[in-house]
């Protein structure tokens, strides 16, 4: 049975905050990439090339950043998931409890990543159970 975290109202609170202050940055940031690659493929659409060089290393660097940029925008969908998640968790009561053990995460890697779904060790297994397969 998962063990409840002794949070008081404040800290709950302060989570909130913090969460809702993190999810407005990432909106930001998500909306900025989305603008700068929408921007680029009606320039390319249009066929307005005149700023374009057709050099290979230019084309290829254009082509890393637009799917470097494409990648923070789906990292970033990730993290708002995740914060969704934990405002979620903060309503219903079960904020800062390890998804995988049920035991309370630490307060500490809550203010460092108050999105954190998992404990150090839960995050751990999870990380090099991807790198094995």
């Amino acid at each position: 049975m998962p063990r409840k975290p002794n949070f008081t109202q404040e800290e709950l609170e302060d989570f909130k905050k913090r969460l809702l202050i993190l999810r407005e940055k990432i909106i930001k940031g998500i909306e900025n990439i989305e603008g700068d690659v929408l921007n680029k493929s009606q320039k390319e659409s249009t066929g307005d090339l005149s700023g374009y060089s057709f050099h290979m290393a230019d084309v290829a660097t254009d082509s890393f950043d637009t799917e470097f940029q494409i990648n923070m925008a789906s990292n970033g969908q990730n993290l708002l998931n995740d914060i969704d998640s934990a405002l979620k968790k903060i309503e219903e009561g079960t904020y800062g409890i390890c998804e995988k053990y049920g035991t309370p995460i630490p307060k500490g890697r809550l203010k460092v990543m108050p999105y954190a779904r998992l404990s150090i060790k839960a995050q751990e297994e999870e990380e090099k159970d991807k790198k094995n397969h």
